[in-house]
C-alpha cells in the first residue's frame, strides 16, 4: 500500500494531460524530462534517508519543524497544504478532461464539468473520512489498474519512435535554457508525490523499512513510465493536434491501434486521475493534522476522538478545492490545468527546500568522514535543483503562490496568541 501511495500519487493527472503543455517546446522537453528525473531522484534519496533516520508524522513538516523551529515548520505545513489544494483541483480536471473523450459534451459545457469533478472530490473525500485503511485499498487497486497499460504505451517507444518529430528540438520562441527551465518546471509536477510515503508515517508498519524502500521502488518505476510514454506520443501525435488535445495518451493511442486503443487508454487515465485524488486526498487531512497536534494549525484539524480520521480537516480542504475548482473552470481546461500545476508545484517546493536545508544541517554537525561527503553532494545538487525550478514557474504563478501563501500570516498570528485552540 506504501509503495501504491507514492506510485499512484506520482502517476496522477500529470502523465496524461502534461503531453500537451508540454507540446508548444518540442521535443526539447524531453530534455526537461531528464534533468527532473535527476533532480527528482536526488531529492528522493533525501527523504529516503531521513525517514531511516526518524520517520515521522508530516514528512517534510516534520522535519523543517525539528530542524529550524515552529515558524519555518508552519510555514512548510501551510505552504504543502496549498499545494495540495491546489494540486487536487488539477487532478480533478484532468480527469473530467479525458472523461470528455467517452462525453465530448464536457468540453463545450463547463457547469456539467464542474459538477462531475466536484462530485469526485467529494466521494473522495467521504471514503477518507471513513480511515486510512480504505483509502489505501482504493489506492492499491487503482495503481495496479492502471500501471500495466501505461507500461505497454512506454514500451510502444521502441516500435514508434520517430526521429523527425523531434526537428527541430525547440519550437518555441525562448532559448534552449529557458525552454528547458519551462519544461522542467511544468515537469516536476508529474514526481511530486515522491515523499508520500514519509507523510503518514504513524500509520505505516515498520516505517524505517517500508517507507524507504516504498519511495524507491515508486519513484524508478514512475520515472521510467514517464520519459518512455512521453517520447511514444510525440512521436505519434502531430504537434499542431497535440498542443490543443485533451486526452493527449488517448490520442496516441488511437493513432497507434485504432479507436478502441483510445477509449482504453482513456479509461484508464480517468481511473488514474481518480486514484491520485484519493491519495493526495488522504495527504491533504494528514499534514494539517500533523501540524495541528502541535499546536500550529487549529485544533478543528486533529483526528476524530472516535475514528481517529481528521474529518473536519478533510471536509476543509475539499472545500477549498471545490472553489478552486470552480472560480477558474471557465479558463479551458488545459490553460487552468497548466496554471494550477505551476500553483502546486511551487508551493511544495517550499516543504522540498526546507527539507534538502535539514539534511546539510545534519551533515554539517556530524561531519563524518567520505560517505558524508557524498551525501553532501546529492544534498547539493537537490538543493541547486529545486532553486532552478523555482525560477522557471513563471511570473503569474510566483504571485499567485506567494499571495497564498502569505495568508497562512494570519492563522499563524493567531495561534502564537494561543487562541487556535478555542477553534476546535
Amino acid at each position: 500500500m506504501c509503495t501504491a501511495l507514492v506510485i499512484g500519487n506520482m502517476i496522477g493527472s500529470g502523465i496524461f494531460l502534461l503531453p500537451s503543455s508540454l507540446a508548444a517546446y518540442g521535443g526539447i522537453s524531453v530534455v526537461g524530462w531528464l534533468f527532473t528525473a535527476f533532480g527528482a531522484l536526488m531529492t528522493a534519496l533525501v527523504f529516503v534517508r531521513l525517514s531511516r533516520k526518524h520517520p515521522a508524522q508530516g514528512g517534510p513538516y516534520a522535519y523543517t519543524r525539528d530542524g529550524f523551529g515552529r515558524l519555518a515548520g508552519f510555514t512548510v505545513a501551510w505552504g504543502y497544504w496549498v499545494s495540495l489544494w491546489c494540486g487536487n483541483a488539477a487532478i480533478a480536471v484532468a480527469m473530467v478532461s479525458y472523461l470528455s473523450v467517452f462525453f465530448p459534451v464536457l468540453q463545450t459545457n463547463p457547469l456539467l464539468g464542474v459538477a462531475i469533478a466536484l462530485s469526485a472530490i467529494w466521494l473522495l473525500t467521504v471514503i477518507n473520512c471513513i480511515g486510512v485503511k480504505e483509502a489505501g485499498i482504493i489506492q492499491l487497486v487503482t495503481t495496479v489498474l492502471k500501471l500495466m497499460p501505461l507500461l505497454i504505451l512506454g514500451a510502444a517507444v521502441v516500435v514508434y519512435f520517430d526521429l523527425a518529430a523531434f526537428t527541430p528540438l525547440n519550437l518555441s520562441s525562448v532559448s534552449h535554457f529557458d525552454a528547458v527551465t519551462a519544461t522542467a518546471a511544468l515537469t516536476l509536477w508529474a514526481f511530486l508525490g515522491l515523499e508520500s510515503a514519509t507523510v503518514p508515517a504513524d500509520s505505516v508498519e515498520n516505517p524505517t523499512v517500508n517507507i524507504p524502500r516504498a519511495t524507491l521502488f515508486g519513484f524508478s518505476i514512475t520515472a521510467a513510465v514517464y520519459i518512455a510514454s512521453t517520447v511514444t506520443i510525440l512521436s505519434v501525435v502531430p504537434q499542431v493536434d497535440l498542443v490543443n488535445s485533451g486526452a493527449p495518451f488517448a490520442d496516441a493511442a488511437r493513432l497507434m491501434w485504432g479507436d478502441w486503443a483510445g477509449y482504453f487508454i482513456a479509461a484508464i487515465a480517468v481511473i488514474s486521475c481518480f486514484g491520485a485524488l484519493n491519495g493526495w486526498t488522504l495527504i491533504q487531512g494528514q499534514m494539517p493534522l500533523a501540524a495541528a497536534n502541535d499546536g500550529l494549525f487549529p485544533a478543528i484539524f486533529k483526528a476524530n476522538r472516535v475514528s481517529g480520521v481528521p474529518v473536519a480537516g478533510l471536509i476543509i480542504s475539499s472545500g477549498l478545492v471545490s472553489l478552486l475548482t470552480i472560480s477558474n473552470y471557465a479558463g479551458g481546461l488545459v490553460a487552468l490545468f497548466t496554471y494550477t500545476i505551476l500553483l502546486s508545484t511551487l508551493a511544495v517546493l517550499v516543504p522540498y527546500l526546507f527539507t534538502i536545508l535539514y539534511e546539510l544541517k545534519g551533515i554539517w554537525q556530524r561531519r563524518k568522514g567520505w560517505s558524508e561527503w557524498l551525501t553532501t553532494l546529492s544534498c547539493g545538487l537537490a538543493l541547486v535543483y529545486t532553486l532552478w525550478a523555482i525560477s522557471g514557474i513563471g511570473q503569474g504563478a510566483l504571485v499567485g503562490g506567494l499571495g497564498l501563501m502569505l495568508m497562512g500570516g494570519p492563522v499563524y498570528w493567531w495561534m502564537q496568541r494561543g487562541s487556535g485552540s478555542k477553534l476546535g
